[in-house]
């Protein structure tokens, strides 16, 4: 038996109404958004990986020693530890020395405040 569909409606208005919900279809498929892909600073370091990336090229027992410390941020995935590259390089600029003038900067700012609100130096 086949299937038999009764319309009221001229063929070519069909035909149109099919293209463009077809249309439509491929419209969203196309900005559909596709699985993210890690990008280079999300990439993950192991310990010898992080040794050659960081630019004092410490050696492991120093690293050791960060970990131990809590210094360096780590995960760990049972025994290995495991460095994001991202966490890693907002590690290293939060080592930048202030210069002279953002430090002049901050100690007026102190200062400023602490007279306003009356107390001793």
């Amino acid at each position: 038996m086949q299937n038999v569909v009764l319309s009221t409606r001229n063929i070519d208005d069909l035909i149109n109404d099919v293209a463009n919900k077809v249309v439509e279809k491929i419209e969203l498929w196309k900005i559909k958004p596709q699985p993210e892909h890690p990008t280079e600073t999300d990439r993950w370091f192991n310990l010898t990986e992080l040794c050659q990336y960081h630019p004092d090229k410490p050696t492991k027992p120093t690293v050791y020693g960060w970990v131990n410390a809590g210094t360096i941020p780590v995960h760990k995935g049972g025994k290995k530890l495991r460095f994001l590259k991202s966490e890693i390089d907002a590690w290293l600029k939060q080592g930048r020395k202030k210069t002279l003038a953002e430090t002049a900067a901050e100690a007026d700012a102190y200062l400023n405040n602490h007279k306003k609100k009356g107390g001793k130096l």
